[in-house]
């Protein structure tokens, strides 16, 4: 079994956690072509929270459009980040929405690589 580390040391926290517990299932060849296919689509938080605060002076809601939220992406952007209360919600929460999208892709890519 690959150790996440030397794979993805980039990773950190509850996300290292998901992602060990993924691993588990896979061997070494699986958990390399995981590790080079999540590593293309994961969502940094730093950049969710540089996003994020760049709704208060540009664009709000360029956050949600990145993970794949268009809907809330659409309302933020009329509302002008729901009068920036949702943006300051989203300055808060910024890794939460890392994280969620984060693990619902990783799920996507652990199915791809286990049904190969």
């Amino acid at each position: 079994m690959s150790n996440i580390l030397e794979l993805m040391p980039e990773i950190m926290g509850e996300e290292q956690i998901y992602i060990s517990s993924l691993f588990k299932s896979m061997d070494d060849k699986q958990a390399m072509q995981f590790a080079n296919v999540y590593r293309t689509r994961r969502r940094d938080p730093q950049i969710i929270l540089l996003v994020t605060l760049a709704g208060f002076v540009g664009i709000a809601g360029i956050q949600r459009f990145i993970t794949d939220q268009v809907g809330l992406g659409i309302l933020y952007f009329l509302t002008g980040g729901i009068c920036l209360i949702g943006t300051i919600i989203d300055l808060v929460n910024y890794k939460n929405i890392a994280f969620e999208y984060n693990q619902k892709q990783a799920n996507q890519i652990a199915m791809m690589v286990k049904n190969m």
